[in-house]
């Protein structure tokens, strides 16, 4: 075939992520390969995830793809780099390199150095359809919307393509091109149970400042909730995983599909124990119960911060106290719960921090996440922090997550406060034990929350 659509993510070489052991496929990927199924147009798949580059490699000689299609982020933009810089040698024949993904529309002029040959900025169907076919006829890429490449050394970006509005004319994504049974697997002997992935939206409508919409912009398409609970239906019969993680951004925004949701899945039996993500404002009660009956066991309810100071700054334009109302009214409810903490945003004071470790007190989610604050080219963020950018690593050997910027405190003072943080809220989670807490388990997490609050006074 002519066309292959891989990545560059290896599983084995990620030791934060072995000790997780929660991949998911490359949903986008199998999207567009889908969609060029649906024109007619063969394609291969390689999914590096269980596998080594050099498998991939392999892979590649054998098929001898003309283009190769590969999705980066900024996780994976390292790897990625390091993949083309193989594949653009006489060994591989010097095929056609695509690339796509969130990490591409603010760092142009970055991959095509590299050795891309375009990019395609935004969803990939239409316009990996429209350039594959103008590579294999030597036609003219300016009327390829959507895309960036080189010309002359300068970078041509070519005009925004228009985004699908009918989300159900898009084709079911192509799993049959990869090892589903390895991902069932290894989320079974990990975990004791499996988890699959569905989208049912693109877009948010929601003003983050930290968050990315470099793919599917700030706006909000929806595919029809009979063709969702048909996936699951599918998905169930298939594969029959014990759970669906659906990622989308904000689940709940319309109750009005989220009602029709609830119901298609009973019609067409279609239950699977679910989670998804969700902003407190879009649940109540009424909802709350619509997602129980249809299979929701979590909700990821974002909070980001415990101050609502933090949270304005963030434009998250949400009440952390309504927030906090939610995950207790989930809880109630015997659905599980998470939220996501940030710490290091710009502003955050130790007041801040502490009234976080009080949020996640009062609220308890069953879960939470807690990372550092980091600039995404491309955000609000970035731009309102870009002249005070502290720390720049090397753009092909290292990631945003690297960026350092001009806080309250060092970056090491915020390395300590995510252990305070997680100290303090799991010795206030043992000590509520209803059954009798374990003593010597508070007395270690005390210790390392008050070598925490040390170690945070010395890294002002």
């Amino acid at each position: 075939m002519s066309i292959l659509f891989t990545h560059a993510y290896y599983l084995s070489d990620d030791p934060k992520e072995q000790k997780i052991m929660k991949p998911y496929p490359p949903l986008g990927l199998l999207y567009v390969s889908a969609y060029l199924l649906s024109k007619d147009i063969p394609n291969d798949v390689f999914d590096s995830t269980f596998y080594s580059q050099s498998m991939q490699l392999d892979f590649i000689l054998e098929k001898k793809p003309k283009v190769i299609s590969i999705y980066t982020n900024l996780m994976t933009k390292i790897e990625v780099v390091k993949l083309i810089k193989k594949l653009k040698t006489q060994t591989y024949g010097f095929p056609k390199i695509i690339l796509g993904g969130p990490d591409v529309t603010f760092n142009l002029e970055n991959y095509l150095k590299t050795g891309a040959d375009f990019l395609i900025i935004g969803e990939g169907e239409e316009t990996t359809h429209e350039l594959y076919t103008a590579i294999m006829a030597n036609g003219d890429f300016s009327a390829v919307a959507g895309i960036a490449y080189l010309e002359n050394g300068i970078v041509v970006k070519n005009p925004e393509r228009t985004k699908f509005k009918e989300l159900d004319e898009l084709p079911l994504p192509n799993r049959d091109a990869i090892p589903n049974e390895k991902y069932l697997e290894t989320w079974k002997n990990n975990h004791g149970e499996s988890s699959m992935t569905i989208s049912t939206q693109r877009g948010c409508p929601y003003t983050c400042k930290w968050c990315s919409t470099a793919v599917y912009g700030q706006s909000y398409r929806r595919r029809p909730p009979h063709l969702v609970a048909q996936e699951m239906k599918m998905l169930k019969d298939k594969y029959n995983p014990d759970a669906i993680w659906f990622v989308d951004d904000v689940f709940t925004i319309s109750h009005k599909w989220l009602t029709a949701f609830h119901e298609e899945v009973v019609r067409q039996g279609a239950q699977i124990r679910f989670e998804c993500i969700t902003r407190a404002e879009r649940l109540n009660d009424e909802i709350l119960r619509l997602l129980k009956e249809a299979g929701c066991f979590r909700i990821w309810i974002g909070a980001e911060s415990g101050s609502q100071k933090i949270i304005d700054a963030m434009d998250r334009r949400v009440d952390i106290n309504h927030v906090k109302k939610m995950i207790q009214n989930t809880n109630a409810l015997g659905i599980e719960t998470g939220t996501f903490i940030m710490v290091g945003y710009p502003g955050e004071k130790e007041t801040d921090i502490l009234q976080t470790i009080q949020y996640l007190k009062e609220a308890d989610p069953t879960h939470y996440t807690i990372t550092i604050a980091y600039p995404i080219k491309g955000t609000s963020l970035y731009t309102e922090i870009e002249n005070q950018i502290t720390n720049k690593p090397d753009w092909e050997t290292s990631t945003d997550r690297e960026i350092d910027f001009k806080r309250n405190y060092t970056r090491k003072y915020y390395d300590y406060a995510v252990s305070k943080v997680v100290n303090e809220v799991e010795f206030h989670r043992e000590w509520k034990k209803k059954h009798r807490p374990d003593i010597a388990k508070m007395l270690k997490l005390k210790i390392k929350s008050v070598l925490a609050s040390s170690l945070m006074l010395i890294n002002r």
